[in-house]
């Protein structure tokens, strides 16, 4: 039986590092599709490797009792050898990918993925065609599939085993540092209990039980001195301060950090950042006024095309500073956000009162596909990533939006356009003019930002002439910025709309347009942020 324990543990240790291989990058390299071939690609060139040199090592032993217990010592001994590299790892990728995401984003990703996943998953996977070895020699010449069905069954239901676990038990609870450190441990002790108690004969037990010692001495000790060790990063500098991590909220959808500046020697004031993913997503002053220009964008621009608004719909909570000013003013505000930790972070450290603005924890698309009522303004702020998710920018997903809106009601888009590549935004423009034709553009000018916040205006009626707004709580460096661009929207001219293609949930020609615009971001975002940021 242990020989199968083995190979479950294997299979669950291959799909856990997949995903953590994923949790861990996002915030160096993102969620672009080209991250994501960079990880499925050396995912499958592991596996194919492993499965090669495990049939190679099975062939070369040979089927007599010595070459079979040099069999069952490579197959114990894998396991030890994936914790050692999945250590090592740890060790090197809070300080070695930062440069690689600096150097270049796509090949950074492939070579991360080489440095987090090559090691591990060749070992795991060359333990499948050294059992399948094992099992035919003991079996006296069996013949039919010489057991590689069950082989493969059991790893492959170890595999399930090991994304349910991660999924469900690592992530929400522990960082993804901690817990890739889990996954090294397990598979020490595995090789370890081989040792001990040997499931087949063994050419040199005594070695395996130094290495198998050793590789889960090595595993304990890197995860009970986890926190020390990401620890040692802090306090970061970033902008002529210095920050610490308050506090850090997990869960399926990603990471929240709050950051927390040191506080002024004289006034004793200080600035929180609520964190997620390697995005900046809201700065909040101590006295928990919004330093974040898109904050007073956003309520600017519903009051100046809706200046009574009774009801608000937002899609997307962050730290909840967009839905309590609304509230506020005595709007009935409901939001929806499929991140639990966003709102447990807005309520616990931004000021955000539930009982002032209802929250449904979902999806967005979900919520608007059944909604059962409409809205005066709908504030759209979702982000993912690099962006908002594909899923969230097709044509279906605005036509639910407009069924949700009153018919003179407006939606409210915060955005992300890249000047030096408009092809990505004019996809967004094309599609959303076929559900909500009527559009005002509004860009702040900021000299020198190629990725700037752009705010969309949209309605399926024609817009009104919009109101003059006066906020008198903006923060003063945002003032003049705010005024100006809400004097001056733009044009959807030719150059805007120009190579635009509607995005549709069955069709989307946008993808690559998008990808590198994600990608170009996410460079200059990492190039500007101190390691410790980055690391979940």
């Amino acid at each position: 039986m242990l020989l199968y324990a083995i190979i479950f543990v294997s299979g669950a240790a291959v799909l856990a590092l997949e995903l953590l291989a994923s949790r861990i990058m996002t915030p160096y390299f993102g969620v672009s599709l080209y991250i994501w071939t960079g990880i499925l690609s050396i995912t499958l060139v592991a596996l194919a490797l492993g499965y090669w040199a495990g049939g190679r090592l099975a062939a070369v032993r040979g089927s007599s009792a010595a070459g079979v217990a040099r069999l069952a010592q490579l197959y114990a001994l894998m396991p030890a050898l994936a914790a050692f590299a999945i250590v090592a790892a740890c060790l090197v990728y809070p300080y070695l990918f930062p440069v690689l995401a600096g150097a270049d984003l796509v090949l950074g990703s492939f070579a991360a993925s080489l440095i987090l996943l090559s090691v591990p998953l060749v070992a795991a996977a060359a333990m499948n065609p050294l059992l399948v070895a094992i099992l035919l020699a003991r079996g006296g010449g069996r013949t039919g599939d010489a057991g590689a069905g069950t082989v493969f069954f059991v790893s492959t239901i170890g595999s399930v085993a090991g994304v349910l676990a991660t999924a469900f038990g690592l992530i929400p609870h522990v960082s993804n540092f901690s817990a890739t450190l889990a996954v090294a441990l397990m598979l020490a002790l595995v090789s370890l209990a081989a040792a001990a108690r040997p499931p087949a004969p063994l050419a040199a037990r005594g070695r395996l039980g130094i290495a198998a010692g050793g590789a889960t001495l090595f595993a304990a000790l890197m995860l009970w001195q986890a926190e020390a060790y990401i620890g040692r990063m802090w306090p970061a500098n970033h902008g002529a301060t210095s920050w610490r991590v308050e506090a850090s909220f997990r869960s399926l959808f990603g990471t929240v950090k709050i950051l927390r500046s040191d506080p002024e020697p004289d006034s004793g004031r200080f600035v929180r950042l609520y964190f997620q993913d390697g995005l900046v997503q809201n700065t909040v002053a101590s006295d928990g006024r919004s330093l974040s220009f898109y904050t007073y964008a956003l309520e600017a621009l519903a009051y100046a095309y809706r200046p009574r608004i009774g009801s608000a719909l937002v899609l997307g909570l962050g730290a909840g500073i967009v839905p309590m000013r609304l509230a506020g003013h005595g709007v009935a505000v409901e939001v929806v956000e499929i991140d639990p930790a966003s709102a447990a972070a807005a309520q616990r450290y931004f000021g955000f009162d539930p009982s002032r603005a209802r929250v449904y924890l979902e999806d967005a698309r979900t919520y608007l596909r059944r909604c059962a009522r409409r809205y005066d303004v709908i504030v759209v702020d979702l982000f993912l990533g690099d962006g908002t998710p594909d899923y969230l920018v097709t044509r279906n997903f605005f036509s639910d939006l407009r069924r949700c809106l009153e018919p003179d009601g407006i939606a409210v888009f915060n955005t992300f356009a890249d000047l030096k590549r408009p092809a990505a935004y004019a996809h967004l423009l094309a599609t959303l003019r076929t559900e909500l034709p009527h559009l005002a553009l509004y860009r702040p000018d900021w000299p020198g930002s190629a990725h700037a916040n752009s705010f969309l205006v949209a309605g399926a009626a024609a817009l009104p002439e919009p109101q003059p707004v006066k906020l008198d709580y903006v923060p003063p460096r945002h003032a003049d910025t705010l005024d100006a661009m809400m004097m001056r929207p733009l044009m959807l001219n030719r150059g805007l709309l120009e190579h635009g293609e509607i995005v549709t949930d069955a069709r989307n020609r946008a993808v690559h347009d998008i990808a590198e615009s994600q990608i170009t971001y996410r460079r200059a975002v990492v190039q500007s942020l101190p390691a410790a940021f980055l690391v979940n």
